[in-house]
């Protein structure tokens, strides 16, 4: 901070708005943060001098001077309530977390925050900062150390019964298992936040995320009906609070349609009022495309989607996890379709046929005879797929087995008259 300072008073804050740069406006901001008094008045336009900077800096993108913020306020922390303390604290990480690419930062600070709510014993917003902590180690894919912060924070929080907390902990758990694909924890932990939830009020964008967390979670055990129920609950949750998650529960919904052999549905869901020119843009484009190579039941425009729209189909995990299942099955089905006239047919021929590469093709026929979806062989030697009839099952093994388990029957039957006769 500078060495001079300013009055804290309403005058000094409109001249900092005033301010014709945003590095004059720092200066002046960072003067009236300066000022020794401790006055009510002073420290009230002190706090307002804070969330201004913190807005200003986070416009500016200076994300180290962010970080070197909250320690040049230490001071100011003491003189403050506890509670105020934590809300500013909050403010100057969210200015933060919206700065891209400060991930490494982001961590750092809060581990910072986090031996300084130790020291100074103010648990509250410890345990609100080490959630967050948890959630960007998550984000930065260090599973192990969230997962080991989770165990110990959900136990605390848990005798202090703190409700609200206690459902933001849960819900992360569960997206932390889930990233671990431990399905069964997931649920778990899904269900301890549903719990949590039930006696509270939750805001509606927590209700959102945990509907979006439970549609993802019935969407991997492929029971899209009641996924696209939860994704349209969190859908209409964001949308209402124009947060930036409705894009990707708008489009999980239009997944689930897909996955359901609902593909037409989707045109009309994406030219609703509800969604209209607000939701438009590569993520629906992308699931348009999908959903229009579904219809024509065509692999090649299917390809040329995932190509196309690499970024919003191939690197969303979830996206991605349930297109690669509807892409084998569409392409065994149009394999199936297309050897069935033969008994023998090169490879090539039907490579052509499906607009694939022949080494694709080859190799997926190989897996569906290993599979047992058809049986055949792959003559290599001639570039050929030989089909072999179904074979006709012997129906003299079934039989003798049924014999056999009458009498059986018999024998027992028997045997219980005897024992009777004999009594």
């Amino acid at each position: 901070m500078a060495s001079s300072y300013l009055p804290a008073t309403t005058d000094s804050l409109a001249q900092a708005s005033e301010a014709k740069s945003p590095s004059e406006a720092l200066s002046i901001l960072y003067s009236i943060l300066n000022n020794p008094s401790s006055s009510s008045d002073a420290l009230r336009i002190k706090e307002q001098a804070i969330s201004n900077l913190s807005d200003l800096l986070r416009q500016e993108n200076r994300a180290e001077e962010l970080k070197n913020l909250l320690t040049q306020l230490r001071p100011f922390f003491s003189l403050i309530p506890k509670a105020k303390t934590a809300k500013i604290v909050r403010v100057v990480v969210d200015a933060l977390s919206k700065i891209p690419g400060t991930s490494d930062l982001q961590i750092a600070l809060c581990k910072d925050i986090v031996q300084w709510t130790r020291a100074e014993k103010r648990t509250f917003l410890r345990q609100r900062i080490e959630a967050r902590l948890a959630a960007l180690l998550m984000e930065s894919k260090e599973y192990g150390e969230a997962l080991t912060l989770l165990s110990g924070l959900i136990k605390e929080v848990r005798r202090l019964d703190d409700k609200l907390l206690l459902v933001e902990i849960d819900l992360l758990e569960s997206k932390l298992h889930f990233a671990l694909r431990n399905l069964p924890k997931a649920k778990a932990a899904l269900t301890a936040a549903r719990t949590a939830a039930n006696a509270i009020y939750v805001p509606p964008g927590q209700q959102g995320s945990i509907d979006l967390q439970s549609g993802i979670l019935h969407a991997e055990e492929k029971d899209y009906k009641t996924a696209y129920s939860y994704f349209y609950e969190a859908f209409e949750a964001f949308n209402a609070l124009e947060d930036s998650q409705a894009i990707y529960s708008l489009k999980y919904m239009l997944l689930c349609k897909i996955m359901v052999s609902q593909a037409d549905d989707v045109a009309s869901i994406i030219s609703s009022p509800k969604v209209g020119l607000q939701y438009q843009g590569p993520e629906l484009d992308a699931m348009k495309a999908v959903a229009d190579a579904h219809s024509k039941r065509s692999l090649k425009l299917f390809e040329i989607a995932l190509r196309d729209f690499k970024t919003q189909l191939d690197e969303d995990p979830i996206v991605h996890r349930h297109l690669s299942s509807l892409y084998d099955t569409l392409l065994e089905q149009n394999l199936c379709r297309l050897i069935e006239p033969f008994s023998k047919v090169e490879i090539g021929h039907i490579a052509e046929l499906i607009e694939l590469p022949a080494d694709h093709v080859e190799k997926k026929l190989s897996q569906m005879i290993l599979d047992k979806k058809f049986a055949g062989t792959l003559d290599q030697g001639a570039g050929c797929l030989v089909i072999f009839d179904d074979p006709k099952t012997d129906a003299i093994y079934p039989a003798t087995l049924e014999t056999i388990s009458n009498m059986g029957k018999v024998v027992d039957s028997l045997f219980i008259r005897s024992a009777k006769i004999m009594a």
